[in-house]
């Protein structure tokens, strides 16, 4: 399965667009870009991969893999960016301004299950950031 998100960014933030194999799926929200400094910037464009993760805080989500000079970057529900997220992207079902969504939540669910009903039948979810 290929995911792809096309970023639109901005000072305050980064928005994008999230589609699975052409088909709009949500929209995203992330950290300003700022040089893939860990905790302040969004992660550089490219190519990764996805997997499944639980951790006490967010429970099941999803963790983006292979990230150059940084780690635990995940999917997980947040509707603004710079007080939420320390890299991650955040699903959202609407945006509201630059960085900032509406409904992160409902959006999250959708994606979660679209990406571990792949995982589950053993296919490899890629992810394709780009502007």
């Amino acid at each position: 399965m290929i995911l792809s998100i096309t970023r639109t960014y901005f000072p305050e933030g980064t928005n994008g667009k999230l589609e699975c194999e052409g088909k709009f799926t949500c929209n995203t929200i992330e950290l300003p870009w700022k040089n893939n400094e860990t905790k302040v910037s969004c992660i550089p464009e490219g190519k990764y991969f996805i997997k499944k993760r639980y951790s006490k805080k967010f429970q099941w989500h999803l963790e983006i893999i292979n990230v150059k000079n940084r780690s635990l970057i995940l999917f997980h529900p947040a509707n603004n960016a710079l007080r939420e997220l320390n890299g991650c992207i955040a699903p959202v079902a609407k945006l509201s301004g630059p960085g900032l969504g509406l409904m992160s939540r409902k959006a999250f669910a959708k994606l979660k299950e679209l990406v571990y009903k792949a995982l589950d039948k053993g296919e490899s979810i890629e992810l394709i950031v780009k502007s």
